[in-house]
C-alpha cells in the first residue's frame, strides 16, 4: 500500500471532522444557551454549562457558582442545573432532600423545586433559540445578497465556452426571443415565461443599454452551468465543480439545462458519460444517477433520478439592498419551509411512502458539514442555520429524555395538578432513552449501507 496516497483522504477527513465539531459545537451551544439563560431569568440556578461529554478539557466557574466547561466528546452538551441528577435532568432525590431541608428559598433555585412556569419556559428556551437562530443567520445571507434588482440587470456573466456573448455587464433585460420579462412578485408568471421561450443555443435579448434600447444576441437564458454540487451526491463523488459547464451527454452536445435534465431522468441510473467545459478545459466524467425522493407541490414526494448539481442564469442579476423586516420574513419563512419538509419526510418515511435512506445520521451530517464548509463560508454558514433549525424541531418531539418529552411531563401536572411519580419518570426517561439510542443505531446504519 502506498502510504503518500492516503495523505489527501486524511487530510479530507479531518477537514470533515473539525467542520462538523464546528458545525455541532455552534448549534449546541446556541441550544443550551437558551436553557441557560431563560434558567436565569426565572431563578433556577445552573451548577454546569457544557460543551461535549466526557473528560473537561477546560473549565472556569463564574461569579454565580456556574462551571462552563469544554469536554473531550463534542457530540452534545448540557446544562445541569441544581437538583439534577445528570446532564438529562433527572431528579436527584438524595439532594433535593437535603436542600429542601435547607430553606424554601433554596429550593425554589432548582429546577425541580421552581414553579410549573419556570420550568416550561427553561426547557422550551433550547428549541427557541435554535428557531430563532436559524432565522437570524438566514436573515442576515438574505439581507447581505440583497434582492434581484427590477428590472433583470446583468450584474455578471458567467464564463461559457464557444458562445457569442453580446450581453454586457450592467444591461437592463427588457425582453428574450420577443418575449417580455414578467414581473418577480407575479406567482407562476417566470416559469410561464421561460416556457414559452424558443430551444435554441442563441437568443435575442433586448436590452437598455446608455439609455439606448438594442437587440443582442446571447446563450440559452439556463445553460448547463453547474451553481452548486449537492453534498453526498454523484456530481459531488467524481468532483464536478461550481461553474462547470455540461457541454454534452452519452456525446450528444447540450445547451440548456433543461436537457440535461431529460438525459438525466430518462437515464434510469444507467452510466452517463459527460463532457465538461472547465476554465477553457475539456474534460470527461462518468456517473450514474441515484434515486432521489424530492417535495412535491402537493405537499408529498416525488422520486427522480438526479445527479446533484444546481443551475442557474448564464448571468449573475444585480441586486439592491433589502430591508431588515424583509430578509427577517424571508429568513422565517425559510426556518418554516425546513420545518414543514422535515415533518413532511418524516411522515412519508413511516407511512412507506419514500425510503427511510433519507434520514441521514452523524456520519452522514459530517460528511455534508465537510461538504458544505468546502463550497464557502456562506454555504457553511447556511448549513448551520439548516441543521439548527433541525436540532431545534427534533428536541421537541414528545420523547422522554427530550425537551418534548419534558413538555409533556409539565403538560400532565398542568391538568391534573400534580407531576407523574418519580418511579413512573424514571421507567419512561429509560424507554425515551432507548429510542433515542435506537434511532441513532438506525441512523447510523443508514450511513453506512444506504
Amino acid at each position: 500500500m502506498d502510504v503518500l496516497s492516503l495523505i489527501p483522504q486524511f487530510g479530507n477527513l479531518v477537514y470533515t471532522i473539525v467542520a462538523f465539531v464546528i458545525a455541532l459545537s455552534v448549534i449546541v451551544a446556541v441550544h443550551e444557551y437558551g436553557h441557560y439563560i431563560v434558567g436565569r431569568w426565572s431563578g433556577i440556578h445552573a451548577e454546569v454549562f457544557s460543551i461535549g461529554f466526557g473528560p473537561v478539557l477546560w473549565s472556569r466557574v463564574d461569579k454565580r457558582g456556574t462551571r462552563w466547561q469544554i469536554a473531550a466528546l463534542p457530540f452534545g452538551g448540557y446544562v445541569k442545573f441544581l437538583g439534577d441528577a445528570n446532564a438529562a435532568s433527572g431528579k436527584d432525590e438524595d439532594a433535593m432532600n437535603e436542600i429542601s431541608e435547607q430553606s424554601p428559598e433554596e429550593l425554589r433555585r432548582t429546577m425541580h423545586g421552581a414553579p410549573l412556569w419556570a420550568r416550561t419556559a427553561t426547557v422550551a428556551a433550547g428549541p427557541v433559540f435554535n428557531f430563532v437562530m436559524s432565522i437570524l443567520v438566514f436573515g442576515l445571507i438574505f439581507f447581505s445578497q440583497g434582492v434581484t434588482k427590477e428590472p433583470l440587470t446583468v450584474g455578471t456573466l458567467h464564463p461559457l465556452p464557444g458562445t457569442a456573448q453580446g450581453l454586457q455587464d450592467g444591461d437592463e433585460i427588457v425582453a428574450v426571443a420577443g418575449q417580455k420579462l414578467p414581473d418577480f412578485d407575479q406567482e407562476g408568471s417566470w416559469s410561464d415565461f421561460t416556457d414559452a421561450l424558443p430551444v435554441e443555443p442563441a437568443l435575442d435579448y433586448t436590452v437598455i443599454r446608455d439609455g439606448q434600447t438594442i437587440d443582442v444576441s446571447g446563450p440559452w437564458l439556463y445553460p448547463p452551468l453547474i451553481q452548486q454540487v449537492a453534498p453526498r451526491s454523484a456530481a459531488m463523488d467524481i468532483d464536478l465543480k461550481q461553474g462547470d459547464v455540461i457541454t454534452a451527454v452519452n456525446g450528444d452536445p447540450i445547451f440548456a439545462f433543461e436537457q440535461l435534465k431529460d438525459h438525466v431522468e430518462s437515464s434510469d441510473g444507467k452510466v452517463l458519460l459527460l463532457n465538461v467545459w472547465r476554465d477553457g478545459a475539456d474534460l470527461e466524467f462518468a456517473l450514474a444517477p441515484r434515486r432521489t425522493d424530492e417535495p412535491g407541490s402537493d405537499g408529498g414526494f416525488v422520486t427522480h433520478w438526479r445527479i446533484g448539481i444546481v443551475g442557474g442564469m448564464v448571468l449573475e442579476p444585480a441586486t439592491e439592498p433589502a430591508g431588515v423586516i424583509a430578509s427577517l420574513s424571508g429568513g422565517v419563512q425559510q426556518t418554516m419551509r425546513i420545518v414543514e419538509g422535515s415533518l413532511s419526510g418524516i411522515w412519508h418515511m413511516v407511512t412507506g411512502a419514500i425510503s427511510t435512506c433519507n434520514m441521514s445520521g452523524p456520519i452522514g451530517i459530517a460528511e455534508t458539514s465537510g461538504a458544505m464548509a468546502s463550497q464557502g463560508a456562506q454555504n457553511f454558514i447556511f448549513f448551520i442555520a439548516v441543521l439548527s433549525t433541525a436540532v431545534g424541531l427534533l428536541n421537541l418531539f414528545p420523547i422522554p429524555a427530550l425537551d418534548g418529552g419534558h413538555l409533556v411531563f409539565y403538560a400532565y401536572e398542568a391538568l391534573t395538578g400534580k407531576p407523574p411519580s418519580d418511579g413512573a419518570l424514571r421507567i419512561l426517561m429509560g424507554v425515551g432513552i432507548s429510542l433515542i439510542l435506537g434511532l441513532m443505531l438506525f441512523s447510523v446504519t443508514n450511513d453506512l449501507f444506504c
